[in-house]
């Protein structure tokens, strides 16, 4: 959460008020479409259901919900920083935007770990792949995720203090008192669990996965070090400058950081990251396309491509290939 340190007077971003609502359009226009284009496609086109289908539909759903947030953040910048919603909606399209964040990048991992047995255990893979598990831990995530937003929400109003504009703050600008009795656990937690852990296991796995596919002199191998090549850049531009500067972020909230004028850079630097997060809603279906080799995923290509979707005769012709070879991402 983007909560500011009240014992300094940060300098007002100016550029953010312009810069953050045109991201947030970006990613309305691009992710929207596509996301929605994926969850229709891997929940009802694509049979037998397999545990990569799965795990990309709940990245679609997941992505899609952070996506209805955006209309309300976009005007809550376009003003100033003023929410005029109410408290209830501030809590409830909060938790749904950072959680949901979370949510994007467990599951990103989750596609990681699926890939990689994939990959480098092909046979194992082959002997334990089943839909209910990948179902199981979806479930469980999305629990996991759905009481800590319960939580939060039915906890009660937050406590922000007026910002510099003169506007009502929302889920920013925290008092002391509401980090230190919910926002700091839920942050401190969010940051370890939730992030670095999911990025540990992609910059891992994925490596690994190159080395055993480097060995592997096909066009496929090459193809599927592209795609490998390309996640992890995304990995790095979206999610790993935002997670060190949250580190940096609950270090000047905790006091270890007591400059004004590095809170004000951190202030600065979240506003870049978390639009930065909120671009992999659009880049999630390219990497759907990309990332998928068992079938001929025609009708997405040109949803997210043209923006519409293309008619039923488009549909009938996605093909379902066998199932995904030691190579295949």
């Amino acid at each position: 959460m983007n909560l500011t340190d009240t014992s300094c007077s940060l300098t007002s971003a100016e550029y953010q008020y312009s810069f953050l609502p045109v991201v947030y359009i970006l990613a309305l226009v691009v992710g929207l479409p596509g996301n929605l284009a994926a969850l229709f496609v891997f929940t009802f086109k694509i049979t037998p259901r397999t545990a990569f289908s799965v795990f990309i539909s709940n990245l679609a759903l997941a992505d899609i919900l952070i996506l209805c947030t955006l209309p309300f953040r976009i005007h809550y910048h376009l003003h100033r920083d003023n929410w005029v919603f109410g408290d209830v909606a501030c809590r409830i399209t909060g938790v749904l935007f950072y959680c949901n964040n979370y949510m994007s990048l467990c599951l990103m991992a989750c596609i990681c770990v699926d890939r990689y047995m994939a990959t480098v255990h092909p046979h194992a893979y082959q002997r334990q792949r089943r839909p209910w598990r990948s179902l199981a831990v979806s479930v469980a995530l999305w629990c996991v995720a759905g009481v800590a937003m319960l939580v939060f929400v039915v906890l009660g109003p937050l406590e922000t203090n007026i910002n510099q504009s003169g506007g009502r703050s929302c889920f920013e600008n925290l008092s002391k008192h509401e980090w230190d009795t919910r926002a700091g656990m839920y942050n401190l937690l969010g940051l370890i669990l939730f992030s670095l852990v999911p990025t540990v296991i992609i910059l891992v796995c994925y490596p690994l996965a190159v080395k055993r596919i480097s060995m592997i002199r096909t066009n496929t191998a090459q193809r599927a070090l592209r795609v490998i090549y390309t996640i992890l850049a995304i990995t790095l531009l979206c999610f790993l400058p935002n997670h060190l500067v949250y580190l940096l972020h609950i270090l000047q909230r905790t006091g270890v950081i007591k400059s004004c004028t590095t809170a004000n850079r951190i202030f600065e630097a979240r506003r870049v990251t978390m639009a930065l997060v909120t671009l992999n809603t659009c880049l999630d279906p390219v990497l759907y396309y990309l990332t998928t080799g068992h079938f001929k995923w025609r009708l997405l290509k040109m949803t997210w491509l043209c923006g519409r979707v293309e008619s039923s005769r488009d549909v009938s012709t996605i093909a379902v290939d066998r199932e995904a070879e030691p190579v295949d991402i």
